[in-house]
């Protein structure tokens, strides 16, 4: 009985860890493309992509259709969810709740040298692109540090429910950025809005830190939403 019972328990892990595999792998397609936003696709096509059995991949399924990110239809398929207006909307509207809080702190008491961190390469990028042009390192290095700066905001909250609803929050905001189209003068307001933040911040400014995150966050929303 117990050993049958260390078999049940061994065969739950490695279904968990398939799902997780699953889970990362849908997302992965998604966002590189494979699966456009908006398809619908067969359950039978998603194992053949992801290369996952069919019960691993149904966990993550549901997972997913909990987040947000695809619904399941009965007996018919998959359906990735196409960003819109209102998924825009709510979240840009939950990245300013969390990080205007956030930043607050950020400013008070995160370390000097990473502010002066993230400011120099900040201003390294901008000096880049300056030129008028971006390339595929550039875009990859703007994604980094905007993916930096953001995280390391609402990771001086210390706070593990926040990070962990902030990660989800962030695969909403690669799906409304999928249609996006990046130029150098788009990146360098990016860029500049960005130096905005971490300016206040070295200044130990937190209303001027928060004031600067809000106007980066309106400019962005903006921007996704083809407004000049």
């Amino acid at each position: 009985m117990a050993r049958h019972t260390e078999w049940a328990n061994d065969q739950g892990r490695k279904s968990r860890r398939l799902s997780d595999v699953a889970y990362a792998r849908v997302l992965e397609n998604l966002f590189d493309g494979q699966l456009p936003a908006g398809s619908f696709v067969s359950q039978n096509d998603l194992v053949v992509l992801v290369g996952v059995p069919v019960g691993p991949l149904r966990d993550a399924l549901r997972v997913l259709e909990a987040e947000g990110i695809l619904r399941i239809h009965p007996r018919s398929g998959i359906e990735f969810v196409k960003p819109g207006l209102e998924l825009t909307r709510a979240t840009y509207q939950f990245r300013t709740i969390i990080e205007r809080a956030a930043v607050r702190i950020f400013a008070e008491a995160a370390p000097a040298d990473l502010i002066e961190e993230l400011r120099a390469e900040h201003q390294a990028l901008a000096a880049k692109l300056a030129s008028g042009e971006i390339d595929p390192d550039g875009l990859i290095e703007l994604e980094r540090l905007e993916g930096r700066l953001h995280n390391s905001i609402v990771a001086i909250m210390a706070n593990p429910l926040i990070e962990s609803s902030y990660r989800r929050m962030h695969n909403y905001l690669r799906l409304v950025r999928l249609d996006r189209s990046m130029t150098a003068p788009v990146a360098l307001r990016s860029l500049h809005e960005h130096i905005q933040i971490i300016d206040a911040c070295m200044a130990r400014d937190a209303d001027r830190a928060e004031a600067a995150l809000r106007a980066h966050f309106m400019e962005a929303l903006q921007r996704h939403l083809g407004m000049p």
